[in-house]
């Protein structure tokens, strides 16, 4: 199928062939008949996309405040590294989809094949949404006016907020799609509306559908003439739809709006607000988030949850129902907003219609003749010869992890064949597929499985779902490289450990990669010779958790402890060189994922983990430091090493950050190649796995008042 791309790089925009995605749990599967461009939006980024380093950076400041703390942490080549990457990764452009539902995923109430919806999907021929981003379409709306549902809603909600009655006076302020959409729903609920806009066309138009409007380049002052539109009592309500870096909008907003009243931002602009405009009047000033409450809800877009009528009337959803009934009703006519047709296949040439004069809303309609059920779609073969190694490579999951890290060693190994990637939604398998002459991307993962052209898998999807493939690939007797961690309960470790004892010849690594970094091997070398216990203090400045970020969510990560913590645990594990015989947590306060882990040794060492979510970003992230026979050995952020009183050692510096990503896949390979033991014993995976389990247990002990446990 075909899917819509806009280089980050460049601001190029490409019609690129990807497999059609898998539906998962909650979500629809919907082929498109017919999607908006949101001018707006896509414009500006397209725009963003063209400018160079420098007028990227200034228009994101606070980006750029990120890249300079993590050159200062990290080291250039790395944060440089990172910038790179993260401007290669094209961005899926599209966000306002009208098609028929396919395929319905577990879970999914309300739709079922064959239903006429809408969505926030991209521009593709096909997409996989979330149920809660979906709505049906009544009889008598066609595709093409549907298509402009979530544009409509996104006005609706900026209208809720600003809490208009029947017969009050709104400014709209920008008569863009959003703005012209938002001057008819107020007239619908029985407002008196005032536009303006610099453009002409866009002003006849809302005076077409019943709205006054003034054109500041016509000369005259627009206050003014709002302010006489309003009786000389000042709006109720101003809505800013417009997009541009001026202060002038929110400036405009406060002078018309009257005593008390409220001004509501739903576009982009400068925001450079007068307190004496907002204190005398002591106006309200609110940002409308998308299209209503559980936009960026991950538990109501990804997990279906959704919120109680009685308490949200209006969510996302029943905004997208509210505008499509309004279009069926005739209380809203979008059609006359469309000024440029164009066939999908044909997409270019429409992304170069956005800077023609008086165009508006641009419509892309698919072919819709096509059969996309067929499962042969979920595979993009791209006839690239192999390498002949001898490690024939399938990658689950193709994520920044897989692309900056794991991808890059494997290809550089000569004994490495990478024959198919996988990933569920299609995009980031096809784009890393392209980038590292993969044979074939797959939305299909049964694929891996059943290929015996595939001896090895690479593992890289979230942490719940690695108890899952491992069986998988267990007992399709595959060699298997897992990112950490190995699982994310007790339950599935002991299954996979009964899957592991049964396999002729299990082949099983975890990518605990600081082991293999060039600080931890010297520092190894060092302690080999020292027989007295060691005291090992392990700090982990691994800051606090954006909102709604994946890894908060312990039924997809298991926790900050089992799903990174366990790096450290190793780390230490591997150091010591015997088995920890008992540990404690303690969590800091409440937060279960930032707590101090104490471990014992065998041999009589010990050691402390710190692992920290309330630091300040500016610290860098990994400090370890050994105490031994009257010497410390302190390494920081895996760039610097220093021996205090350590005889023949003083000093090891690199130049930049290596925590041991590439030592790690070299030695996996290494194994497989030459018929070796894996280079981490399994028995250690799980000693180390059951320590991060303990620890959450110890810690969830301690919030609810019980003894701490000590042995293993």
């Amino acid at each position: 199928m075909l899917q819509i791309l806009q280089d980050l790089k460049n601001g190029e925009t490409q019609v690129m062939e990807v497999p059609v995605p898998m539906v998962g749990k909650g979500q629809v599967l919907i082929q498109t008949h017919a999607s908006l461009i949101s001018v707006g939006t896509e414009k500006m980024l397209v725009d963003f996309g063209k400018g160079n380093l420098l007028q990227k950076a200034r228009k994101q400041p606070d980006k750029v405040r990120q890249v300079l703390e993590k050159i200062k942490t990290d080291g250039l080549k790395p944060t440089l590294d990172a910038v790179t990457n993260r401007l290669e990764q094209p961005l899926p452009l599209g966000y306002c989809n009208a098609g028929t539902v396919l395929k319905v995923g577990e879970g999914v109430t309300g739709f079922q094949p064959g239903d006429r919806v809408v969505s926030n999907g991209c521009h593709a021929d096909v997409v996989a949404v979330p149920m809660n981003l979906c709505a049906k379409i009544p009889a008598g709306v066609s595709f093409e006016d549907a298509s402009f549902t979530v544009i409509g809603s996104i006005a609706l909600q900026g209208i809720r907020l600003a809490d208009i009655s029947l017969g009050g006076n709104v400014a709209v302020i920008g008569l863009g799609l959003v703005g012209l959409t938002c001057v008819q729903l107020l007239l619908a609920a029985g407002c008196r509306v005032f536009g303006i806009d610099f453009v002409q066309d866009r002003c006849d138009m809302a005076q077409a559908f019943g709205a006054e409007t003034f054109n500041p380049a016509s000369g005259g002052d627009p206050v003014a003439a709002g302010l006489a539109f309003s009786r000389s009592y000042g709006m109720d309500a101003v809505i800013i739809t417009a997009s541009t870096a001026s202060n002038e909008p929110v400036k405009q907003a406060a002078h018309l709006s009257r005593k008390r009243g409220k001004i509501v931002l739903v576009g982009v602009i400068g925001l450079n607000l007068s307190r004496a405009d907002f204190y005398e009047k002591e106006l309200s000033f609110q940002v409308s988030a998308s299209y209503g409450p559980g936009r960026y809800d991950p538990n109501y877009e990804s997990g279906g949850q959704d919120y109680p009528y009685g308490f949200v009337r209006w969510t996302a959803q029943r905004n997208f129902e509210a505008v499509l009934d309004m279009m069926a009703a005739g209380k809203m006519d979008v059609s006359q907003m469309i000024t440029n047709r164009y066939p999908f296949a044909e997409a270019g040439r429409a992304y170069e219609s956005l800077d023609a004069p008086g165009t508006m809303g641009i419509v892309l309609n698919y072919d819709i003749s096509q059969d996309f059920t067929d499962r042969a779609r979920r595979t993009l073969n791209l006839e690239r010869s192999g390498t002949g190694g001898s490690v024939s490579v399938g990658l689950i999951g193709a994520g920044v992890f897989t692309k900056r890290q794991l991808l890059p060693n494997l290809k550089a190994s000569p004994d490495v064949q990478l024959k198919t990637i996988s990933s569920a939604q299609g995009l980031n398998a096809a784009l890393l597929a392209r980038k590292f002459g993969i044979e074939t991307a797959t939305t299909d993962v049964d694929l891996l499985f059943n290929n015996p052209d595939i001896n090895t898998l690479v593992i890289t999807t979230p942490h719940s779902s690695h108890a899952h493939f491992i069986k998988r690939a267990l007992q399709a007797e595959k060699a298997i490289f897992i990112e950490k961690p190995l699982c994310v309960s007790r339950g599935e470790m002991a299954e996979i450990k009964d899957l592991y004892g049964a396999c002729s010849q299990p082949q099983l690594m975890i990518g605990f990669n600081r082991r293999f970094a060039p600080h931890t091997v010297k520092m190894k070398s060092l302690l080999s010779v020292v027989k007295a216990p060691k005291s090992f203090v392990m700090t982990v400045n691994a800051g606090s958790l954006p909102a709604g970020h994946w890894t908060g969510d312990r039924s997809v990560s298991g926790g900050r402890i089992v799903g990174e913590g366990c790096h450290f645990v190793d780390l230490l594990r591997h150091l010591a060189g015997c088995p920890i015989t008992s540990l404690k947590a303690i969590s800091l306060g409440n937060d279960a994922d930032s707590m101090t882990l104490v471990m014992a040794f065998e041999d009589g060492s010990c050691g402390t983990v710190h692992y920290l979510g309330n630091g300040h970003k500016s610290l860098p992230k990994e400090r370890l430091e050994v105490f031994c026979n009257g010497a410390v050995l302190q390494l920081d952020n895996f760039r610097k090493m220093k021996g205090y009183g350590w005889p023949g050692f003083s000093t090891m510096k690199l130049m930049s950050q290596d925590k041991g990503h590439k030592a790690c896949v070299t030695a996996f390979v290494d194994a497989l190649r030459h018929g070796k033991p894996m280079p981490i014993a399994f028995e250690e995976i799980l000693e180390v796995t059951e320590a991060c389990f303990a620890a959450m247990e110890d810690a969830e002990k301690l919030q609810a008042g019980s003894p701490l446990s000590e042995e293993l």
